[in-house]
């Protein structure tokens, strides 16, 4: 086999692997562009969310101001309350208060189970 030849074969790998390189960087170049679009299009969605966030936000505060000192009210109502099913638990109820908790867990299943099959029951 001559050189020339060896040459020729050797141009048209080159060409074929350089046609395809292009094509290549061609289609990245073009989903690039659209993925950079549908970034912007994201970009601005996001930035009206932080808007209204934002406005929530403000919102939100203002309302707390109004409120003022009730969420500690609030608090500390909680706290008496639960010292006080804790007192009447131990006190009164004292072998059967450790299983108390359990009972309601199992009792709110049962009326949510109930529920969901009347609820099934009625859309048939």
């Amino acid at each position: 086999m001559p050189l020339t030849d060896i040459l020729l074969i050797l141009l048209i790998v080159l060409t074929a692997a350089a046609v395809v390189a292009v094509v290549f960087l061609v289609r990245f170049s073009i989903q690039l562009r659209t993925t950079a679009g549908e970034a912007e299009k994201t970009l601005a969605e996001v930035r009206v969310l932080v808007k209204h966030l934002s406005e929530l936000d403000l919102e939100v505060k203002a309302r707390l101001e109004e409120l003022g000192d009730s969420p500690g009210v609030f608090r500390k109502a909680a706290v008496d309350l639960s010292t006080a099913a804790m007192l009447v638990t131990s006190k009164f109820l004292p072998a059967p208060a450790k299983y108390l908790p359990l009972g309601l867990l199992a009792a709110c299943y049962v009326v949510r189970q109930t529920k969901k099959g009347k609820e099934k029951h009625d859309i048939e």
